[in-house]
């Protein structure tokens, strides 16, 4: 009969015990979900000036050429780079669009696009999309792992995202070849 109350006593501490890591992981499980992103609201910048644009490498396997306007670059508080992208065709015809990339997630956002008066149109299609490493139309990956997302960290800000694409890609990778 001792023993059985002995072992009574340890089933009951050990029913205290896992209630309390139940209730802690209870309350943990609330206070993570409770950390939402959020996204702050962009402001569209000035039209970019040939003066400022950035060049960067995006592959060999296109003719087009990649700039980003480094005076339209920022860092927000919800750790998305922004910036204006302007794509020149090799028969000379250029894209601007201003977009974003969320280095967390491996995500971009596409904002709006330029007119050819400097104005901004917003785009339609604006959802955060998955970053996709192709051949040709690596523009968004080569940004996001070469330049503005190193390992996946955001830049610190906007001067380090310029330096970055000054020197041909961040600091913290490897050189190419």
């Amino acid at each position: 009969m001792a023993e059985f109350r002995v072992f009574a006593a340890v089933m009951a501490l050990f029913g205290c015990c896992l209630s309390a890591s139940l209730a802690q992981a209870e309350g943990f499980d609330s206070d993570y979900e409770e950390l939402v992103w959020e996204e702050i609201q962009p402001q569209l910048p000035a039209a970019p000036k040939a003066s400022a644009l950035l060049p960067f490498f995006v592959s060999a396997s296109t003719d087009n050429r990649f700039f980003v306007d480094g005076d339209s670059i920022s860092v927000g508080s919800d750790g998305v780079v922004r910036y204006t992208l302007v794509v020149i065709s090799a028969a000379g015809v250029r894209n601007v669009s201003y977009e974003g990339v969320r280095c967390e997630s491996g995500e971009r956002r596409l904002y709006a696009f330029g007119r050819n008066d400097g104005s901004w149109s917003k785009a339609r299609g604006n959802a955060w999309a998955r970053i996709k490493d192709s051949s040709l139309n690596r523009q968004h990956a080569a940004l996001y792992n070469e330049y503005f997302c190193p390992i996946g960290i955001v830049v610190n800000d906007a001067e380090e995202a310029r330096m970055a694409l000054r020197a041909g890609g961040h600091p913290s990778l490897p050189r190419r070849n």
